[in-house]
């Protein structure tokens, strides 16, 4: 008799998750196969999962034959896994993102089933609003313009937000009999008993937070202090009893460890150095490839930059945030305050780091989308909620198909490669002037073995003299200075395009030696 009736429910969460997931991940690849890799972030993190693959090294990762010690791996085995399934290209580099950015909105739409709506009285109500509540949650989460750019990118961020959101989920849910001791009632029952309960979360917390590490460093704990944050909201939270710090600590370290220590010791400590030193704590106080403040007086103006781009980042929702600023200050129940502090953790974190990005604040998108979608479905217009996320998806979609084919001609690398892939063999060496840019090393390594040579205009007449083919790229503006008087037989291929990595035209030119 139970199986029967609970046979409906589960073929309708079945169906649910299923369209969430496959609606979700097809939406945010549409167009991905139509855009070259953008400089320089992307080619850097394509181009170092292939070049895993090649040197069987699963551990440390190389660009271009040298250390990169940027990221954790995590990014780079999702790339690799993908190579591995799809073929190297840049449709497979992108598609981990959408994955992540997939299962993010799948972990938003099942915790948001685990809250219920503010104020509701009625248990069975609370039910028929949750379905509701995760819907709009996940729509809200899946079309921010943020989202919408970086489920499309070949990077780390979308795998950062995945585990930071997994860990606040589990967060919660080990605080839940005192955030939601007002209602007191599960929307999703456990099958399983309380203590076997919080072993679960207990386990998904410290998992998370050890991913998170894996995906981009220490600023995946963030989670650790909203739960800290919550003694100030909470009368007796108890936490050191829920969440076992010091053994959750010890287990999230060994799970990191399986990976850190090999890398510690294969490049002598560098990657703590650089990786941890450079570009975490060097991050924090001075300004990196010139994201952020050059000066004190900068800096304190800088200040507020996440709490201005949030209106562009989290558009269309953004429209939204005064009133929803308006509506918590008057009225907020304990899950409020939960998802407010993991939001305030987050943009003070970022707002105190002098390097500076719109995306960094990308992780507080899940619990705002929480937020919002709380007071949405019980306080707000429907009809105005339903036209923006029409108007998004149609919008996101135009952009998505039109756009890629459009602007990839403005691509100079990626433009060079398809001139000139017909001629490329597995052993031409090649060499770049005043263009090392990371896509030229990801396109050309597609066809050919060695890596890019960066060259000045005195070495390029030497480097094309060598036996055996090559090729070099470098400014048209010192073509018919250099190669004067180059022999018939080499190709030679030019265009033009905008370097977005320094913000600039360039013209470029490809000369082949095929011998």
């Amino acid at each position: 008799m139970s199986d029967a009736i609970l046979s409906p429910h589960l073929k309708s969460a079945i169906r649910n998750y299923a369209l969430l997931f496959f609606g979700s991940i097809l939406f945010h690849l549409v167009g991905t196969w139509n855009l070259p890799l953008i400089d320089r972030d992307e080619p850097r993190f394509a181009e170092a999962s292939r070049e895993m693959i090649e040197r069987s090294d699963y551990v440390v990762p190389y660009f271009n034959n040298h250390f990169r010690f940027d990221k954790p791996p995590l990014a780079y085995w999702g790339q690799v896994a993908s190579y591995k399934i799809f073929g190297e290209g840049d449709f497979a580099a992108r598609f981990p993102s959408a994955l992540a950015a997939a299962l993010t909105a799948v972990a938003i739409f099942a915790w948001a089933l685990r809250l219920r709506s503010p104020w509701q009285a009625s248990a069975p109500q609370a039910r028929i609003d949750g379905g509701k509540l995760a819907w709009w949650a996940a729509i809200i989460f899946t079309l921010s313009l943020q989202t919408f750019l970086h489920a499309k990118a070949a990077v780390a961020d979308m795998w950062l937000v995945l585990f930071v959101t997994l860990a606040h989920w589990a967060g919660y849910e080990l605080l839940r009999d005192s955030l939601d001791a007002p209602l007191q009632v599960s929307l999703v029952r456990s099958a399983v008993a309380p203590y076997q309960y919080r072993t679960l979360w207990w386990w998904v917390f410290y998992l998370s937070l050890a991913f998170g590490f894996l995906a981009k460093g220490p600023i995946g704990w963030m989670p650790l202090l909203t739960i800290l944050s919550t003694k100030i909201f909470l009368a007796e939270p108890k936490l050191n009893y829920r969440f076992q710090f010091l053994f959750g600590s010890l287990f999230m370290l060994a799970i990191v460890a399986l990976w850190g220590i090999p890398a510690l010791v294969r490049t002598q400590g560098q990657f703590f150095v650089v990786g941890i030193g450079r570009h975490v704590v060097g991050r924090s106080f001075a300004t990196m490839e010139g994201h952020g403040a050059n000066s004190f007086g900068m800096y304190l103006l800088l200040l507020p930059f996440y709490f201005v781009t949030i209106f562009i980042s989290f558009f269309p929702w953004s429209i939204k945030l005064p009133w929803l600023t308006k509506k918590l200050w008057r009225r907020r129940d304990e899950i409020d305050n939960y998802l407010i502090a993991g939001v305030a953790i987050i943009f003070i974190i970022f707002s105190l780091i002098k390097t500076k990005l719109p995306h960094y604040s990308l992780p507080a998108f899940p619990l705002l989308a929480l937020l919002l979608a709380r007071r949405l479905t019980t306080e707000g217009s429907m009809h105005f909620v339903r036209k923006c996320a029409l108007a998004s998806v149609l919008v996101y979609l135009a952009i998505a198909l039109v756009v890629p084919p459009l602007v990839a001609r403005f691509f100079p690398a990626y433009e060079l490669f398809q001139e000139a892939r017909e001629y490329l063999r597995p052993d031409m060496e090649f060499g770049a002037v005043d263009f090392n840019e990371p896509s030229l090393v990801w396109y050309f390594r597609g066809r050919v073995r060695w890596f890019l040579t960066p060259l000045n205009s005195s070495r390029v007449a030497d480097f094309m003299a060598k036996a055996g083919p090559r090729f070099v790229i470098v400014p048209t503006s010192v073509t018919t200075t250099l190669f004067a008087d180059h022999p018939e037989n080499w190709k030679m291929f030019s265009t033009r395009g905008f370097n977005i990595a320094k913000g600039k035209r360039v013209e470029v030119t490809l000369m082949l030696k095929s011998e």
